[in-house]
Order: C-alpha cells, then structure tokens, then sequence
C-alpha cells in the first residue's frame, strides 16, 4: 500500500511517500480502507518535532473510510461498516490499523469526505464552546482565523449557540467566507483588540478563542470583559512566550487555559457523544462542511506547505 512516512523531524520535504506492507489488525484493532485524511496543525507539530513523536511513523490523525477487517477481540464493527477516527496516528496511507475504541461511526447520512473533513476539528470547536467556555445565548465571541478549517466551524457552532461571533481574518476573501460562516463582524490582525472594544461597547468578550498563539495572544488578553476565558487551543503562528499571571488579575481575573481534545474525548462516552452530535450537525444541515482543497496522498507536502503558509481556506483533505 501507498503512505506516508517520516523519518526525521523538519520541514514539509520530511514527509516521503513509501511503499509498505498492507498492515493486518491485532486484537482489539480493525483494519480501515482510508477514504480521506484530514490534514491538521497537529500533524505539523507531530512533524517538526515540536510534539515528541518515535521515528519512523506514518503522520495524520484523522481520517474516514470503510472497515476491510476486525481483528479479535472487536465487538461493535463488521467488514463494509462506515467509520471515522482522530487523535492515531497513520492516516496518511491507503490503509490504516486502529484501535477499535478510537473508532466512531458515520452516519449514512454524512459523506466519507466530510466525516474525514469534520471529526478532528468538529469535536475541538465541540468542547471548546460547550465545555471550554460554554456559549450561552447574547454572548460575543472572538474567533482567530475565522476562515481556516477550525474557525469556520467554530464560528458556525457558536453562531448556533447563540453567540455573536466577532471573527479574524488576513484577507478580503477569507472575511468573506467568515461572514458567510455567521460572523457578524471580520477584523483584519492589525490593532484587532480596539476594534473588539469598539464593537462590544468597551466591554470586551466573553471568550476568545485563539488558536494561532503568540501573534495573537496579548490582543486576545486585551479583548476579553472582566473574569473573561481565553481558550488558547492551538499555536500555528508560535508558541506563547512565558508570562506573569499576574497580568490575568490587572486585566480583570481573566481565564486562561490551554486545552486539547484527548483530554475531552478520554472515555469511550464522551468520544461518541461528541462525535455523535457533531455528524447530526453536519446530517442536518446546521453545520456546514467546508472542503478547502483535495490533495492526493502523494502530495502531502504540498498540503502542509500550504497550511503553513496560510495559502488555505476550510478544510484540507489528502485522498488515497
């Protein structure tokens, strides 16, 4: 089978498409026939090494496809059965092994594209305004980089919710798609807090959630109302440099905290739970998935090249 493999830590030119054993599933694993990878910050973490990760390995960490076999032990899928996963590793292949407790499955109702497209980051803009800061109806929210794959999601979410999102965006064009997401104002980054001011009254808002990291991250503390929560998920422009949390007191007891999805998916519960609503948001309508660009598996470098250099809008897939 086709994949994708690393074998040292660097730049985009790291991932090597390989030739390799078809794999065959354990017990407790069922082997998955990959129909999309989604490609994710994540994966550029895994790659550069900013995220520890044992080498070789085959990136990606989120995918949909069809179970070709279940190895023993698995109770819950059959051969043919639709399915998708996140957070394993080995998505960039024609074929993957997972372990059957990370595996979810996919409504008929939902295309094999957009269950791969939605799983990942559906479930991160999932906890983010139902359990990070849940989005209560009149809220005014920040979302950073409204029109990359994350922010499009999380804006339509908390626009659902209820919430007023004030959104962030480097070009016309991605304003565009962010306002057609439910953003009822975009900003540009440059002196992007006055603006939040200026907008809620001088208030602030109630949350922000910010996914891009040090370029944005004390305009982010600055637009916040008083006891206000950064969620700080993501660092696709940096790392945030060490800071005294006495600045969150002098600002208005703000919140801050850095979360990920593994810690909000630990249960085989919360995993389906999550999961589950996100595909009946995605079945009916309210959500809506927005495919960016389609790139075949052999180019995955140029997926991540890309990504990287914010080049994209929605959501990018790699197809086998």
């Amino acid at each position: 089978m086709r994949a994708i493999v690393v074998s040292e830590n660097g730049g985009p030119e790291v991932l090597e498409p390989a030739e390799r054993p078809d794999p065959e599933p354990g017990p407790g694993e069922v082997l998955v026939d990959v129909a999309a990878a989604g490609v994710n910050f994540i994966d550029v973490y895994f790659r550069t090494g900013a995220y520890p990760q044992p080498l070789p390995y085959t990136p990606g960490m989120e995918a949909a496809g069809t179970v070709a076999a279940v190895g023993p032990g698995v109770d819950g899928f059959a051969v043919g059965d639709r399915v998708a996963w996140s957070n394993v590793q080995g998505a960039y292949a024609e074929r993957a092994v997972v372990p059957a407790e990370s595996v979810v499955p996919v409504p008929d109702g939902v295309d094999p594209q957009d269950a791969a497209a939605v799983l990942l980051q559906g479930m991160t803009a999932h906890y983010l305004t139902r359990s990070t800061y849940p989005v209560r109806d009149g809220d005014t929210v920040l979302v950073h980089a409204a029109a990359g794959g994350m922010g499009l999601l999380l804006t339509q979410v908390a626009t659902m919710l209820g919430a007023r999102v004030i959104g962030t965006a480097s070009t016309p064009e991605k304003a565009e798609l962010a306002r057609e997401a439910g953003a009822d104002a975009v900003l540009g980054y440059d002196g992007f807090a006055d603006r939040v001011r200026e907008l809620t009254g001088g208030e602030g808002v109630a949350a922000v959630y910010d996914g891009v990291g040090a370029p944005t991250f004390d305009g982010s503390l600055a637009s916040l109302r008083r006891r206000g929560v950064l969620a700080l998920y993501g660092a696709a422009g940096g790392p945030v440099p060490p800071f005294d949390p006495q600045r969150l007191n002098a600002a208005g007891s703000l919140f801050l905290t850095r979360p990920t999805l593994a810690h909000h998916t630990a249960t085989r519960d919360e995993l389906l739970e999550r999961s589950g609503e996100v595909y009946r948001w995605v079945a009916d309508g309210r959500v809506r998935v927005h495919i960016g660009h389609r790139y075949d598996l052999a180019d995955a470098r140029a997926a991540h090249a890309d990504l990287e250099g914010r080049r994209t809008t929605g959501k990018l897939l790699l197809t086998p």
